[in-house]
């Protein structure tokens, strides 16, 4: 008989066959008790396999070929892996007013920062490093 596989070998199947660029720790509830997945995701980051972008929310990792330091794999960057997990988290929001201004043409200032604008109550912080998602009310 074959032995079942363990909760790490269990997330990390479902993580690799997901093309998601954020996962949320409660998408992996039904593989094992709660503090069992939070343990294999913390290792997980230890590994350099995830990156931690906030509270129960995590990204994929590639490991940086010039410093070691695990980057976030997500073709959207960063702002992207945000709005991702915005919406996975139910929160509504919307482009901000520069960032609308840039996308139709009435600027050329870009958007440095990364930033949404929330539609009602959302008190997490979503951060990768020294880059925070800023919130705009």
């Amino acid at each position: 008989m074959g032995q079942s596989p363990t909760v790490r070998e269990k997330v990390e199947a479902r993580i690799a066959g997901r093309p998601d660029e954020v996962f949320l720790t409660r998408e992996f509830r039904d593989l094992g008790g709660e503090n069992q997945v939070l343990r294999v995701l913390r290792a997980l980051v230890q590994d350099k396999r995830l990156v931690r972008l906030g509270y129960g929310v995590y990204g994929p990792a590639v490991v940086s070929r010039l410093s070691g330091e695990p980057l976030l794999a997500s073709p959207g960057g960063f702002l992207g892996a945000a709005r991702q997990a915005l919406d996975k988290l139910g929160v509504e929001w919307e482009p901000t007013a520069t960032q609308r201004a840039y996308n139709e043409g009435r600027s050329t200032q870009v958007p440095a920062n990364p930033a949404v604008r929330i539609k009602g109550r959302f008190s997490r912080r979503l951060r990768l490093g020294t880059t925070e998602l800023r919130l705009e009310r």
